[in-house]
């Protein structure tokens, strides 16, 4: 999705500010904002492709003029409603106003480490032979999903070349759409600079990138 959230080449926005020893949470409502990302995730109600995907089709407005745990309170409260967890006029309360709808599994404290601790691996199987390998050239799709995706506009219909071959992993594009994860090849790929930002960008500079294999086309 063409979102606010793909800011990659674009102008305007000042620099990105590094904090020195920034720590994990500022604010005791972000760590809370944290938690309950997680816990609802765990229930298995939605992916986390669809998570991002939520945050990303937020009004651009919105999205631009809130904190990081900000845009994932609000991804999270559109979840819930579009799921049926929460109802609108629950969130504007605050409150449960109608009982609860069962969930498919419920995190409880004490396996909190645990399921920290495996994550959510991506990996699997090899089903087909990958279509590249280190050193082929390929061109990137150029496309406008209105879905999500993990390739980023300032790269699309864009020349490089793969550098790693990473094995097969859940394809996002798929997923976010309750679609299957739809398993595919997924490749690190190197783009010079002049190729993505034309003649006035920095000869010597390189973008390193994993792409799915949808994503590209060989040359």
């Amino acid at each position: 999705m063409n979102g606010a959230q793909d800011l990659g080449g674009q102008m305007g926005f000042g620099p990105i500010e590094l904090e020195d020893n920034e720590p994990n949470f500022h604010a005791k409502w972000e760590e809370r904002a944290f938690a309950v990302t997680l816990a609802m995730g765990a229930t298995g109600t939605w992916n986390i492709d669809t998570s991002r995907f939520a945050r990303e089709t937020l009004p651009p407005a919105v999205y631009l003029s809130s904190s990081y745990y900000k845009i994932w309170t609000l991804g999270l409260e559109k979840l819930l409603v579009e799921s049926g967890l929460v109802s609108e006029q629950e969130l504007q309360a605050g409150r449960s106003l109608n009982p609860a709808k069962p969930l498919k599994r419920v995190v409880k404290a004490e396996d909190v480490a645990a399921v920290l601790a495996k994550g959510g691996p991506a990996n699997r199987p090899e089903q087909q032979p990958s279509r590249f390998k280190a050193g082929d050239r390929i061109r990137t799709k150029r496309m406008n999903p209105e879905h999500h995706t993990r390739l980023p506009r300032y790269v699309r219909d864009v020349e490089g070349t793969i550098e790693t071959v990473h094995g097969v992993h859940v394809f996002p594009d798929a997923n976010s759409q309750g679609l299957g994860e739809q398993p595919t090849w997924l490749y690190g790929v190197v783009f010079r600079g002049p190729d993505v930002w034309g003649p006035d960008s920095d000869p010597k500079l390189t973008i390193r990138l994993d792409l799915w294999e949808p994503y590209l086309d060989a040359v």
